[in-house]
């Protein structure tokens, strides 16, 4: 089964909470805290895996969550750091935010990475915060939540040639007849349901060709099978456009090429401009009399600047020379540009500046800063509260929230947690 799209849910996982400790042993009887730090939780990663073909795993499975990270323990030990999930991918797979929609990643390389959640951090243990003023401090930090998304996956298949042409046009045949791809063949329309992938030996060259499944008239629009698989001929470096002249085919070989190029300008313009050659399909169903309209047509393709070869899929004949062009002009072509530059893997998440506003009757506090320090306080320890309170001041949250007018009692919130304030700077959670 071939599934090109899929929409996941990802969540990082928690970082482990620290540790309050402090130090008992027989003859040491000022220790001082040694409350370890907690660990980091597991990432969740995206790797883009050669061997696949499809996003069918996506199918089945839509939400994946890390394993949180563990909590501190006396003796300074360090919680360990939750498992990482490797999600695998096939090459050429776009990850979008599925809530904006922008573009976040192009895993077009092997062995490409994306970070597509990052585990949150541990908290410290309580031998962080000693100090010559405060020797025992009983209170550690809580670890920070993972980070939660939803992913669009979209495929779009990496080849280097596609093979474009409208419904029994022999697409199939030729593919298998070229490579070891083993794709339905029959004599009915749409008989190619999905697209198929095979690589092609010539000599010391191989390139990689895809059967997309046949368009028609409105394809651009979602006629058909074409607007669900017009993404694939995205990704092609050359264009092979396959024209059926025998006596059956639905439509002139002439005109189905200038309907060809017609659906693919109006599905992105820049398809049409895709380098091209041109193969005349299945010449074997031909009389050695019938075959002058077969040099009319190539003659008036080539007038239009295009190279033009007579082949029959069915019985191998003219695909020598098909082949070499399409080797030699695949060698010539750049690589594909990226739909978007790899960032680093690990990159830093930009922090959002502090802002301090008014919602109704409820004061909101946004910014990076002042959620994390609401995220790492155990309300349940009161010197962490009051720890928590003499940070947001220093963050000039206080100050803000008197010019705004707040009054003892209101209600500030910060991320989903819910303060009562007073004007010396102190609040209840």
């Amino acid at each position: 089964m071939f599934v090109d799209e899929a929409v996941i849910e990802v969540e990082a996982g928690r970082g482990g909470d620290g540790c309050v400790s402090f130090r008992r042993e027989k003859h040491v009887p000022r220790g001082g805290p040694d409350g370890g730090d907690g660990g980091d939780g597991g990432d969740i990663l995206l790797i883009a895996d050669p061997k696949l073909s499809t996003l069918l795993d996506f199918h089945y499975q839509r939400r994946y969550k890390a394993e949180r990270g563990g909590h501190g323990s006396g003796s300074n030990r360090k919680g360990r750091r939750g498992k990482s999930i490797t999600l695998r991918v096939p090459l050429g797979t776009l990850v979008y935010d599925a809530e904006t929609g922008a573009l976040l990643a192009d895993l077009a390389r092997p062995g490409q990475k994306f970070l597509a959640a990052r585990g949150g951090k541990g908290g410290r243990g309580n031998a962080h915060f000693a100090t010559p003023t405060r020797q025992a401090p009983r209170f550690a930090e809580k670890g920070l939540p993972g980070e939660k998304r939803t992913l669009r996956l979209e495929l779009k298949l990496l080849a280097d040639v596609g093979i474009v042409g409208m419904p029994n046009a022999g697409k199939s045949t030729l593919i298998s007849r070229i490579s070891a791809a083993k794709p339905k063949i029959a004599d009915y329309p749409f008989t190619t349901l999905v697209p198929h992938l095979g690589v092609v030996q010539y000599h010391e060259q191989s390139f990689v060709v895809a059967d997309i499944p046949g368009l028609i008239e409105g394809a651009h629009a979602g006629v058909g099978l074409g607007h669900q698989f017009l993404r694939h001929v995205e990704r092609a470096r050359l264009l092979l456009y396959l024209l059926d002249v025998s006596p059956f085919a639905s439509v002139a070989p002439l005109s189905a090429f200038q309907l060809l190029r017609r659906e693919l300008e109006l599905y992105k313009p820049e398809l049409a401009q895709k380098p091209a050659l041109i193969a005349l399909n299945k010449i074997d169903t031909l009389a050695p009399d019938e075959r002058a309209s077969v040099h009319e047509v190539q003659s008036a393709l080539e007038a239009q600047g295009y190279e033009v070869f007579a082949i029959s899929a069915y019985t191998g004949e003219g695909l020598e020379p098909l082949l070499a062009r399409l080797a030699q002009r695949v060698a010539a072509l750049p690589p594909p540009e990226p739909f978007l530059e790899p960032s680093p893997e690990l990159a830093q998440p930009q922090h959002q500046p502090t802002r301090v506003y008014k919602e109704g009757d409820v004061f909101v506090v946004e910014g990076a800063l002042p959620l994390e320090i609401v995220q790492r306080t155990d309300f349940g320890n009161q010197e962490a509260v009051l720890r928590m309170q003499k940070r947001l001041k220093g963050l000039g949250v206080f100050r803000r929230l008197q010019e705004l007018g707040a009054r003892e009692g209101d209600t500030v919130r910060i991320g989903e947690v819910e303060l009562e304030y007073t004007p010396d700077g102190g609040g209840d959670a």
